[in-house]
Protein backbone atom coordinates (compact mmCIF):
# COMPACT_ATOMS: atom_id res chain seq x y z
CA UNK A 1 0.00 0.00 0.00
CA UNK A 2 2.87 2.38 0.83
CA UNK A 3 4.36 1.80 -2.64
CA UNK A 4 1.01 2.57 -4.31
CA UNK A 5 0.51 5.76 -2.26
CA UNK A 6 4.06 6.86 -2.96
CA UNK A 7 3.42 6.62 -6.70
CA UNK A 8 0.85 9.41 -6.50
CA UNK A 9 3.70 11.84 -5.73
CA UNK A 10 5.97 10.72 -8.57
CA UNK A 11 5.80 10.78 -12.31
CA UNK A 12 6.58 7.07 -12.54
CA UNK A 13 4.01 4.49 -13.58
CA UNK A 14 3.41 0.99 -12.26
CA UNK A 15 3.11 -1.84 -14.77
CA UNK A 16 0.82 -4.33 -13.03
CA UNK A 17 2.01 -6.95 -15.52
CA UNK A 18 0.77 -10.13 -17.07
CA UNK A 19 2.25 -12.79 -14.77
CA UNK A 20 1.60 -13.61 -11.14
CA UNK A 21 4.72 -14.04 -8.95
CA UNK A 22 4.35 -17.80 -8.49
CA UNK A 23 5.56 -21.01 -10.15
CA UNK A 24 2.91 -20.79 -12.88
CA UNK A 25 3.94 -17.23 -13.66
CA UNK A 26 7.56 -18.37 -13.89
CA UNK A 27 6.62 -21.19 -16.29
CA UNK A 28 4.64 -18.78 -18.45
CA UNK A 29 7.57 -16.37 -18.44
CA UNK A 30 9.89 -19.16 -19.62
CA UNK A 31 7.45 -19.89 -22.46
CA UNK A 32 7.38 -16.20 -23.44
CA UNK A 33 11.20 -16.05 -23.37
CA UNK A 34 11.39 -19.11 -25.63
CA UNK A 35 8.96 -17.43 -28.06
CA UNK A 36 11.08 -14.27 -27.81
CA UNK A 37 14.29 -16.12 -28.68
CA UNK A 38 12.64 -17.99 -31.56
CA UNK A 39 11.29 -14.71 -32.93
CA UNK A 40 14.69 -12.99 -32.69
CA UNK A 41 16.56 -15.92 -34.24
CA UNK A 42 14.00 -16.58 -36.98
CA UNK A 43 13.76 -12.97 -38.10
CA UNK A 44 17.53 -12.43 -37.88
CA UNK A 45 18.25 -15.51 -40.00
CA UNK A 46 15.68 -14.35 -42.55
CA UNK A 47 17.26 -10.89 -42.82
CA UNK A 48 20.73 -12.43 -43.26
CA UNK A 49 19.51 -14.82 -45.96
CA UNK A 50 17.84 -12.01 -47.89
CA UNK A 51 20.98 -9.90 -47.62
CA UNK A 52 23.44 -12.66 -48.60
CA UNK A 53 21.55 -14.49 -51.37
CA UNK A 54 21.29 -12.48 -54.60
CA UNK A 55 18.30 -14.55 -55.75
CA UNK A 56 16.33 -13.02 -52.89
CA UNK A 57 17.12 -9.45 -53.94
CA UNK A 58 13.58 -8.82 -55.14
CA UNK A 59 10.90 -6.34 -53.98
CA UNK A 60 8.98 -9.06 -52.14
CA UNK A 61 11.95 -10.14 -50.02
CA UNK A 62 13.10 -6.55 -49.55
CA UNK A 63 9.74 -5.76 -47.94
CA UNK A 64 9.90 -9.02 -45.99
CA UNK A 65 13.28 -8.05 -44.55
CA UNK A 66 11.75 -4.81 -43.25
CA UNK A 67 8.89 -6.81 -41.71
CA UNK A 68 11.40 -9.01 -39.90
CA UNK A 69 13.35 -5.97 -38.71
CA UNK A 70 10.15 -4.39 -37.35
CA UNK A 71 9.26 -7.63 -35.55
CA UNK A 72 12.70 -7.85 -33.91
CA UNK A 73 12.49 -4.27 -32.65
CA UNK A 74 8.86 -4.57 -31.57
CA UNK A 75 9.17 -7.72 -29.48
CA UNK A 76 12.46 -6.42 -28.02
CA UNK A 77 10.61 -3.29 -26.92
CA UNK A 78 8.11 -5.36 -24.89
CA UNK A 79 9.47 -8.67 -23.57
CA UNK A 80 12.79 -7.69 -21.89
CA UNK A 81 11.12 -5.06 -19.71
CA UNK A 82 8.30 -7.45 -18.82
CA UNK A 83 10.80 -10.18 -17.90
CA UNK A 84 13.04 -7.87 -15.86
CA UNK A 85 10.03 -6.57 -13.91
CA UNK A 86 8.92 -10.12 -13.07
CA UNK A 87 12.40 -11.31 -12.06
CA UNK A 88 13.30 -8.22 -10.01
CA UNK A 89 9.85 -7.80 -8.49
CA UNK A 90 9.92 -4.12 -9.43
CA UNK A 91 6.83 -3.04 -11.33
CA UNK A 92 7.67 0.62 -11.83
CA UNK A 93 8.59 2.24 -15.13
CA UNK A 94 9.74 5.84 -15.41
CA UNK A 95 7.62 8.45 -17.15
CA UNK A 96 10.28 8.80 -19.86
CA UNK A 97 10.61 5.01 -20.18
CA UNK A 98 6.87 4.63 -20.59
CA UNK A 99 6.76 7.39 -23.21
CA UNK A 100 9.67 5.81 -25.09
CA UNK A 101 7.93 2.42 -25.04
CA UNK A 102 4.70 3.91 -26.38
CA UNK A 103 6.58 5.82 -29.08
CA UNK A 104 8.47 2.77 -30.35
CA UNK A 105 5.47 0.45 -30.09
CA UNK A 106 3.25 2.75 -32.15
CA UNK A 107 5.96 3.17 -34.80
CA UNK A 108 6.38 -0.57 -35.27
CA UNK A 109 2.67 -1.39 -35.07
CA UNK A 110 1.65 1.35 -37.50
CA UNK A 111 4.49 0.74 -39.95
CA UNK A 112 3.85 -3.02 -39.95
CA UNK A 113 0.15 -2.50 -40.70
CA UNK A 114 1.05 -0.47 -43.79
CA UNK A 115 3.87 -2.82 -44.77
CA UNK A 116 1.63 -5.90 -44.73
CA UNK A 117 -0.71 -4.10 -47.14
CA UNK A 118 2.26 -3.25 -49.39
CA UNK A 119 3.35 -6.90 -49.36
CA UNK A 120 -0.12 -8.07 -50.32
CA UNK A 121 -0.11 -5.59 -53.23
CA UNK A 122 3.26 -7.01 -54.34
CA UNK A 123 1.82 -10.54 -54.39
CA UNK A 124 -1.28 -9.32 -56.22
CA UNK A 125 0.80 -7.74 -59.00
CA UNK A 126 3.14 -10.75 -59.21
CA UNK A 127 0.33 -13.29 -59.60
CA UNK A 128 -2.43 -11.33 -61.33
CA UNK A 129 -0.28 -9.09 -63.58
CA UNK A 130 3.06 -10.90 -63.98
CA UNK A 131 3.96 -9.20 -67.27
CA UNK A 132 3.56 -5.75 -65.73
CA UNK A 133 5.39 -6.65 -62.51
CA UNK A 134 8.75 -5.06 -63.49
CA UNK A 135 6.99 -1.74 -64.07
CA UNK A 136 4.51 -1.84 -61.18
CA UNK A 137 6.90 -3.29 -58.59
CA UNK A 138 10.63 -2.67 -58.82
CA UNK A 139 13.41 -1.86 -56.37
CA UNK A 140 12.75 1.89 -56.39
CA UNK A 141 9.04 1.43 -55.70
CA UNK A 142 9.69 -1.08 -52.90
CA UNK A 143 12.17 1.34 -51.28
CA UNK A 144 9.58 4.13 -51.43
CA UNK A 145 6.95 1.80 -49.94
CA UNK A 146 9.18 0.77 -47.04
CA UNK A 147 10.33 4.34 -46.39
CA UNK A 148 6.73 5.55 -46.51
CA UNK A 149 5.66 2.94 -43.95
CA UNK A 150 8.43 3.99 -41.54
CA UNK A 151 7.80 7.71 -42.07
CA UNK A 152 4.01 7.62 -41.67
CA UNK A 153 4.31 5.29 -38.68
CA UNK A 154 6.78 7.66 -37.01
CA UNK A 155 4.62 10.74 -37.63
CA UNK A 156 1.54 9.00 -36.23
CA UNK A 157 3.48 7.76 -33.21
CA UNK A 158 4.90 11.21 -32.48
CA UNK A 159 1.44 12.79 -32.47
CA UNK A 160 -0.21 10.16 -30.25
CA UNK A 161 2.71 9.83 -27.83
CA UNK A 162 2.94 13.60 -27.34
CA UNK A 163 -0.80 13.92 -26.72
CA UNK A 164 -1.07 10.89 -24.44
CA UNK A 165 1.82 11.95 -22.20
CA UNK A 166 0.38 15.44 -21.78
CA UNK A 167 -2.81 14.05 -20.24
CA UNK A 168 -3.14 14.55 -16.45
CA UNK A 169 -2.99 11.21 -14.62
CA UNK A 170 -4.57 10.53 -11.22
CA UNK A 171 -4.58 7.88 -8.54
CA UNK A 172 -1.86 5.26 -8.15
CA UNK A 173 -0.74 5.57 -11.80
CA UNK A 174 -0.96 1.80 -12.03
CA UNK A 175 -1.25 0.62 -15.66
CA UNK A 176 -3.08 -2.71 -15.69
CA UNK A 177 -1.02 -4.07 -18.58
CA UNK A 178 2.38 -5.65 -19.27
CA UNK A 179 3.60 -2.65 -21.26
CA UNK A 180 2.66 1.00 -21.71
CA UNK A 181 -0.22 1.03 -24.18
CA UNK A 182 -2.46 4.03 -24.79
CA UNK A 183 -5.90 2.35 -24.22
CA UNK A 184 -4.74 1.15 -20.80
CA UNK A 185 -3.27 4.56 -19.93
CA UNK A 186 -6.43 6.45 -20.88
CA UNK A 187 -8.19 4.87 -17.90
CA UNK A 188 -5.79 6.72 -15.56
CA UNK A 189 -6.55 10.16 -16.95
CA UNK A 190 -8.37 12.69 -14.76
CA UNK A 191 -10.05 14.40 -17.72
CA UNK A 192 -12.54 13.43 -20.38
CA UNK A 193 -10.61 11.72 -23.19
CA UNK A 194 -13.53 11.19 -25.59
CA UNK A 195 -12.11 13.80 -28.00
CA UNK A 196 -8.75 12.05 -28.08
CA UNK A 197 -10.46 8.65 -28.46
CA UNK A 198 -12.04 9.92 -31.67
CA UNK A 199 -8.54 10.74 -32.90
CA UNK A 200 -7.42 7.22 -32.05
CA UNK A 201 -10.42 5.89 -33.96
CA UNK A 202 -9.49 7.92 -37.05
CA UNK A 203 -5.91 6.63 -36.88
CA UNK A 204 -7.21 3.09 -36.49
CA UNK A 205 -9.28 3.45 -39.65
CA UNK A 206 -6.21 4.63 -41.58
CA UNK A 207 -3.74 2.09 -40.15
CA UNK A 208 -6.04 -0.88 -39.61
CA UNK A 209 -9.28 -0.93 -41.59
CA UNK A 210 -7.92 0.47 -44.87
CA UNK A 211 -4.79 -1.75 -45.01
CA UNK A 212 -6.82 -4.77 -43.89
CA UNK A 213 -9.34 -4.10 -46.68
CA UNK A 214 -6.49 -3.80 -49.20
CA UNK A 215 -5.06 -7.13 -48.03
CA UNK A 216 -8.43 -8.89 -48.31
CA UNK A 217 -9.04 -7.40 -51.76
CA UNK A 218 -5.55 -8.39 -52.94
CA UNK A 219 -5.84 -11.97 -51.76
CA UNK A 220 -9.38 -12.16 -53.11
CA UNK A 221 -8.09 -11.25 -56.57
CA UNK A 222 -5.21 -13.70 -56.15
CA UNK A 223 -7.59 -16.54 -55.31
CA UNK A 224 -9.80 -15.70 -58.30
CA UNK A 225 -6.74 -15.86 -60.55
CA UNK A 226 -5.60 -19.13 -58.99
CA UNK A 227 -8.99 -20.72 -59.62
CA UNK A 228 -8.39 -20.33 -63.35
CA UNK A 229 -5.17 -22.33 -63.14
CA UNK A 230 -5.66 -25.79 -64.59
CA UNK A 231 -3.03 -27.48 -62.43
CA UNK A 232 -4.63 -28.89 -59.27
CA UNK A 233 -1.25 -29.07 -57.54
CA UNK A 234 -0.59 -25.39 -58.26
CA UNK A 235 -4.03 -24.50 -56.90
CA UNK A 236 -3.41 -26.43 -53.69
CA UNK A 237 -0.04 -24.73 -53.23
CA UNK A 238 -1.53 -21.28 -53.81
CA UNK A 239 -4.47 -21.92 -51.47
CA UNK A 240 -2.11 -23.22 -48.77
CA UNK A 241 0.13 -20.17 -49.07
CA UNK A 242 -2.77 -17.68 -49.10
CA UNK A 243 -4.53 -19.34 -46.17
CA UNK A 244 -1.38 -19.30 -44.02
CA UNK A 245 -0.69 -15.66 -44.88
CA UNK A 246 -4.28 -14.66 -44.13
CA UNK A 247 -4.16 -16.54 -40.83
CA UNK A 248 -1.24 -14.41 -39.66
CA UNK A 249 -2.89 -11.24 -40.98
CA UNK A 250 -6.14 -11.97 -39.11
CA UNK A 251 -4.19 -12.82 -35.92
CA UNK A 252 -2.44 -9.45 -36.20
CA UNK A 253 -5.19 -7.11 -37.37
CA UNK A 254 -8.09 -8.74 -35.52
CA UNK A 255 -6.89 -8.16 -31.92
CA UNK A 256 -5.36 -4.83 -32.94
CA UNK A 257 -8.68 -3.59 -34.36
CA UNK A 258 -10.61 -4.91 -31.37
CA UNK A 259 -8.26 -3.10 -28.97
CA UNK A 260 -7.98 0.30 -30.65
CA UNK A 261 -11.48 0.70 -32.11
CA UNK A 262 -13.49 0.18 -28.93
CA UNK A 263 -14.47 2.97 -26.53
CA UNK A 264 -12.46 3.18 -23.31
CA UNK A 265 -15.45 2.03 -21.23
CA UNK A 266 -15.57 -1.33 -23.06
CA UNK A 267 -11.97 -2.27 -22.29
CA UNK A 268 -11.20 -4.91 -19.67
CA UNK A 269 -7.60 -5.47 -18.49
CA UNK A 270 -7.61 -9.25 -18.88
CA UNK A 271 -9.05 -9.11 -22.37
CA UNK A 272 -6.65 -6.38 -23.51
CA UNK A 273 -3.64 -8.33 -22.23
CA UNK A 274 -4.62 -11.52 -24.07
CA UNK A 275 -5.24 -9.60 -27.29
CA UNK A 276 -1.93 -7.76 -26.95
CA UNK A 277 -0.05 -11.06 -26.64
CA UNK A 278 -1.20 -11.97 -30.15
CA UNK A 279 0.10 -8.89 -31.96
CA UNK A 280 3.14 -8.10 -29.79
CA UNK A 281 4.60 -11.55 -28.99
CA UNK A 282 3.09 -14.37 -31.07
CA UNK A 283 2.94 -12.65 -34.47
CA UNK A 284 6.67 -11.70 -34.53
CA UNK A 285 7.45 -15.38 -33.99
CA UNK A 286 4.99 -16.64 -36.62
CA UNK A 287 5.88 -14.17 -39.39
CA UNK A 288 9.26 -15.69 -40.35
CA UNK A 289 7.75 -19.18 -40.22
CA UNK A 290 4.73 -18.40 -42.36
CA UNK A 291 6.32 -15.98 -44.82
CA UNK A 292 9.65 -17.73 -45.30
CA UNK A 293 10.14 -21.25 -44.01
CA UNK A 294 7.29 -22.46 -46.22
CA UNK A 295 8.97 -20.73 -49.16
CA UNK A 296 11.20 -22.86 -51.38
CA UNK A 297 13.44 -19.92 -52.37
CA UNK A 298 14.22 -19.15 -48.73
CA UNK A 299 14.78 -22.81 -47.88
CA UNK A 300 17.17 -23.17 -50.83
CA UNK A 301 19.06 -20.07 -49.68
CA UNK A 302 19.28 -21.52 -46.17
CA UNK A 303 20.61 -24.85 -47.48
CA UNK A 304 23.22 -23.06 -49.59
CA UNK A 305 24.34 -20.98 -46.63
CA UNK A 306 24.61 -24.05 -44.39
CA UNK A 307 26.52 -25.90 -47.13
CA UNK A 308 29.01 -23.05 -47.51
CA UNK A 309 29.45 -22.87 -43.74
CA UNK A 310 30.20 -26.61 -43.50
CA UNK A 311 32.62 -26.48 -46.43
CA UNK A 312 34.43 -23.53 -44.87
CA UNK A 313 34.82 -25.39 -41.57
CA UNK A 314 36.11 -28.52 -43.31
Amino acid sequence: MWEEKNQTFTRDFILLGLLYPNQYGLLFLMLILIIFMVAIMGNTVLILLIHLDTQLHTPMYFLLSHLSFMDILHISNIVPKMASNFISGQQSITFAGCGFQIFLSLIFLGAECLLLAAMSYDRYVAICHPLRYPNLMNHQISVLMAAGCWLVGTINSTIHTTYALHLPFCGTRGIDHFFCEIPAMLKLSCVDTSHYERGVYVSAVFFLLIPFSIILASYGQILCTVLHIKSVEAQKKAFSTCSSHLTVVVMYYGPFIFTYMRPKSYHTPGQDKILAILYTILTPMLNPIIYSLRNKDVLCALMKLLGKTLMHRN
